[in-house]
């Protein structure tokens, strides 16, 4: 995937379907959108074509129906994301994105020594 075939928001709802479980037939894949969604079974097969074509999900032709699955990890798309995301918001500064976080969200005691402990674990690996 290249960063001009971002995922949409439906996309990425497809994408959670086949990371949970896969390969799936189309038909599998809108019987899981249809408890969570209201989408109309060509909406799904639409965006279900569009990350074909983006070079996000494989297709194996199976006996009877064709097989999709991810071409990429969850952990893939969200660093992906996240860098498209820096580089929208922040011009692509983490300090920038990190400082704004820290001041603007309510943290509990828990969540502050969580981040000083990852803070201090990406220090000693960087060492």
């Amino acid at each position: 995937m290249n960063n001009q075939s971002k995922i949409s928001e439906s996309e990425w709802r497809v994408m959670e379907v086949l990371w949970e479980n896969s390969p799936l037939t189309s038909a599998e894949i809108i019987h899981q959108l249809s408890s969570t969604t209201d989408w109309n079974p060509k909406t799904i097969h639409t965006l279900i074509n569009r990350l074909v074509k983006k070079e996000v999900l494989g297709v194996k032709k199976g006996e009877r129906f064709k097989l999709f699955f991810p071409l990429i990890s969850a952990e893939e798309c969200r660093k992906m994301e996240t860098t498209s995301f820096l580089q929208k918001v922040y011009s692509g500064s983490r300090q920038m994105f990190i400082t704004n976080f820290i001041k603007d969200e309510k943290l509990t005691e828990k969540e502050i020594e969580e981040l000083k402990t990852l803070l201090q674990q990406k220090r000693e690996n960087e060492e």
